[in-house]
């Protein structure tokens, strides 16, 4: 019976093994980092390095215009993730709960809603309540007056508005999904025990939906603080957020070190909620 050849064995011989085990992984692990880097890091570490300009921080961080468009981008951010959260867990409850005609064909828009660019839905809104959309419109024609009420489109309601539209989905999309996995027999259960809706969903369906909401809520705080189409395209021009401002910043007024500047305090921000984000969820098991 032949023989066959040994490999190395011992102490001396598992390196040797173990490095040829691991030098295909690094192989093909190196073009994608490579690439990373060309793409996003070299680009990231420019506008770093451009930032450390000689007096760019002090002078960003001592402006009125800085600190009006941070407190506004927080404040809008805020807001309106609190209103998707709302809207989104009442819709969804809606959907996945209540029976009605075309209930899955509205489920299934959700998805398709999810791939629509954000400049569109503000369009949308700009066609209905616009200074000559559809409800100016229908003012002035039974009124006969001069022009429409509505002109909020505008401010920071609008712009309020215009976000809680779109990124309510991305609040219900993770709702339906746990939703459902939801064992209805909790449900009957406590409604054969005299459980009242309210009570239900307070004390069964929330405590269930709460890893869906963390995830869902703190996608929609990050993409709120980072949004500019929307405040672009609703023309609100006393709504200055930080993105806005590093356009501001860049094009109209060619000051490139300030711009970074403000690029990375967004930057900052939006990791640093990710962060949380990533340790509220390990703590309620998302």
């Amino acid at each position: 019976m032949p023989v066959l050849p040994k490999g190395p064995s011992g102490p001396e011989g598992a390196p040797a093994a173990l490095a040829e085990r691991r030098l295909p992984t690094i192989l093909w692990v190196l073009p994608p980092v490579a690439v990373l880097a060309l793409v996003f890091l070299y680009p990231l570490a420019l506008v770093v390095q451009e930032s450390l300009s000689p007096g760019a921080y002090s002078d960003v961080f001592g402006s009125q215009a800085f600190r009006d468009a941070l407190a506004t981008t927080v404040w809008l951010a805020v807001g309106a993730t609190v209103g998707c959260l709302v809207l989104g867990f009442v819709l969804a409850l809606i959907i996945a709960f209540v029976p009605f005609p075309g209930g899955k064909a509205v489920a299934k828009f959700i998805d398709v809603f999810l791939s629509f660019p954000s400049f569109l839905i503000t369009l949308a809104l700009l066609f209905v309540y616009g200074t000559v959309g559809m409800a100016n419109g229908l003012w002035t024609d039974f009124t006969g007056a001069a022009e429409g009420p509505f002109h909020f489109l505008t401010t920071p309601w609008g712009v309020l508005l215009a976000e809680i539209t779109y990124f309510t989905p991305f609040v219900m999309r993770p709702l339906l999904a746990a939703f459902s996995q939801l064992d209805t027999a909790q449900l009957e259960v406590a409604s054969s025990l005299g459980a009242r809706p309210a009570r239900i969903v307070r004390r069964v369906i929330l405590p269930e939906a709460l890893p869906a909401l963390a995830a869902g809520g703190s996608l929609v705080l990050v993409m709120c603080l980072n949004e500019f189409g929307i405040v672009l395209f609703t023309g609100a021009k006393g709504v200055t957020t930080l993105p806005m401002l590093v356009y501001g910043k860049a094009i109209l007024e060619s000051d490139y070190p300030a711009a970074c500047v403000v690029a990375v305090v967004n930057i900052a921000i939006s990791v640093g909620l990710y962060s949380l984000y990533r340790m509220v969820s390990r703590r309620v098991g998302a």
